[in-house]
């Protein structure tokens, strides 16, 4: 039987490591799965990023064309009266329809004696004389240096474009004669693009669901130190060097290289549509320069945006440490229900097993004393005993044999109720020292055949326990008498001690059964209180018992509050020690006034 037993735990135990061993391998695997997932879905998320960062160039360039475009009036006037009236006509007209996206608005007109600056009053639309503002002294030296260039007169090279100046050419419609033409000047409105124009865009573009996922700063692109917008409040968390990508905004209005560096400069025909017409290489969403003209200048501004994780990688990274925390608990949930399972089987053949021999073992328990009841009975009636001697002997063999009977039925039928939940039914207040006495006297008869000296020591004034006083005498005796059958083969002592005990939960009593046996194996102290286990010891020398008794002194004591613990040691001897908490000392004094 030890032998299949054994059997059978290796091969569950064995098929649970080969399940290891497999989840295992598949760990492995999934690792490097979730390793490629991971990869492709960092190029996705970039390529994606990369989209949308287009996307959003392109809109802003459109919004700004367009809008630079809708100022132009449709056609030339031939007197500055004439185009004062036009372009005031236009602008009025524009700013009906328009956001304003300008703070100030010019338009530099070549005379014999160099530029002439026209500024437009924002508020009545009026063109009038104005001297260049210093922000303006880039775009004023590169139109010089332009028309220098045009008239084979030396021009310096072009100084790096204003961060926020925008130049739109507009030709004569006469035979080319490019010195007269009109340039239009517009500055962006900062104040503007950082309340409205900016977030809105990275609203739109970079948000999911209204949320945004990434932080983003606009830089000056001549001089990156130079922060025009962040979409955070900490400056100390500036993005720099850490962006997950950028990308340049406004290009291609001052495309460096040689004469022809403004869009449109070359051509000689009538106005052009607008002020990028399809093909100038203006960067402003549109295809790229036609041969002869130049392509995008590095744009104005710098966007950098990184994810509001860190980093599109501690995006990833996270998401993959994510997936193998996923993995990882499927496996192991996988490991710990195929261990649960096996364990649970174990435990349920365990179990059969002890259900086995507390059949057989009440069977035999029933047996004995029915036999010797039938034996009896046999004889008084078949007139064996002939004398009164033997008839009494009878008799108090019958009732003796009945006793036993009636105590292993009534234990069956306790141990039922407790597992129904009735391991105690009236409480009152019992006291400890009249109790052991009492459980003593109540099974000194079965005890004395078995000459065990007894010992008692029983704490003066002990406080009073709110118990059973059946159940409680119940368990005690159940305590003694495993004592007597099983620690009293070589020493024929067992003793009984109570006292007042206090701890963390209050004051308690503490009663303890004691004996001087050879002791109890360390591996069988943890299913002592279990149903149906009867020790190794007790099998190999036939004691008899049901392996009931302790599992059912545990439900009472744990009924009333209590505790219940075994201690035996290697040398022998063996504690059974009940805890049972004491009723409050007001409670007593309540009691004693009143029973007084």
């Amino acid at each position: 039987m030890d032998m299949e037993r054994w059997r059978n735990a290796w091969l569950s135990w064995a098929s649970v490591g080969l399940l290891a061993l497999l989840c295992g391998v598949l760990a492995m695997l999934q690792y490097r799965w979730i390793g490629e997932i991971t990869g492709a879905e960092r190029q996705n998320l970039q390529a994606a990023l990369r989209d949308r960062l287009e996307d959003l160039r392109r809109d802003l360039n459109d919004q700004v064309s367009n809008s630079e475009r809708a100022l132009l009036p449709a056609a030339d006037a031939a007197s500055p009266a004439a185009r004062e009236a036009a372009w005031s006509a236009q602008y009025l007209r524009w700013k009906q329809t328009h956001e304003p996206l300008f703070r100030r608005i010019a338009l530099a007109v070549p005379q014999t004696d160099g530029l002439r600056l026209y500024g437009l009053d924002l508020e009545t639309g009026r063109l009038s004389p104005a001297a260049w503002p210093a922000e303006w002294s880039g775009v004023e030296s590169r139109l010089e240096g332009f028309f220098a260039r045009r008239r084979g007169e030396p021009g310096g090279p072009p100084d790096p474009p204003d961060r926020a100046v925008l130049v739109t050419p507009r030709f004569a419609a006469g035979p080319g004669d490019e010195t007269s033409a009109e340039w239009l000047i517009l500055e962006l409105d900062m104040e503007y693009a950082r309340q409205h124009l900016l977030p809105d865009l990275l609203a739109r573009h970079l948000a999911n669901g209204g949320k945004p996922e990434y932080d983003a700063e606009v830089v000056s692109s001549v001089d990156p130190s130079v922060t025009l917008y962040r979409s955070f409040a900490d400056a100390s968390q500036a993005i720099g060097q850490t962006a997950d990508a950028a990308v340049t905004l406004l290009n291609g209005r001052f495309p460096n290289g040689p004469p022809g560096e403004f869009p449109g400069a070359g051509r000689r025909a009538g106005p052009p549509p607008g002020p990028f017409p399809a093909g100038s290489g203006s960067g402003l969403g549109r295809p790229g320069p036609p041969p002869g003209i130049p392509g995008p200048g590095p744009g104005f501004w710098l966007l950098r945006v990184r994810h509001r994780a860190g980093s599109l990688e501690a995006l990833v990274a996270q998401a993959r440490r994510r997936n193998l925390a996923v993995s990882g608990g499927l496996l192991l949930l996988i490991l710990a229900t195929a261990s649960m399972l096996v364990h649970y089987t174990r435990r349920s053949q365990q179990l059969a097993e002890l259900q086995i021999n507390f059949v057989a073992g009440v069977s035999h328990e029933l047996r004995t004393p029915l036999t010797v009841i039938r034996t009896a009975a046999y004889n008084l009636r078949g007139r064996l005993a002939q004398n009164a001697e033997q008839v009494e002997r009878y008799g108090e063999l019958i009732q003796e044999e009945s006793k036993k009977l009636g105590g292993l039925v009534e234990q069956i039928l306790r141990f039922a109720s407790a597992k129904a939940g009735h391991a105690i039914r009236l409480r009152q207040p019992v006291a400890p020292g009249e109790l052991i006495e009492q459980s003593l006297e109540a099974g000194k008869a079965a005890l004395e055949p078995s000459n065990v000296t007894f010992e008692k020591r029983i704490e003066p004034n002990l406080p009073l326990v709110f118990a059973d006083e059946a159940a409680l005498k119940h368990a005690l005796q159940n305590l003694v008498d495993n004592a007597v059958k099983h620690g009293t083969a070589g020493t024929p002592w067992v003793g009984i001690f109570a006292s007042a005990v206090t701890d963390e939960n209050g004051s308690a009593v503490e009663i303890s059964v004691v004996d001087r046996g050879p002791g109890i194996p360390r591996d069988e102290q943890k299913q002592l209180f279990d149903p149906f286990f009867r020790g190794r010891r007790a099998l190999a020398d036939q004691i008899h018992g049901t392996g009931l008794g302790l599992d059912l002194v545990k439900r009472i004591v744990e009924a009333h509050g209590g505790t219940i613990r075994v201690e035996s040691g290697p040398a022998g001897g063996t504690a059974f020690i009940m805890r049972l908490p004491a009723m409050t000392p007001e409670r007593q004094d309540q009691l004693a006034h009143s029973l007084g």
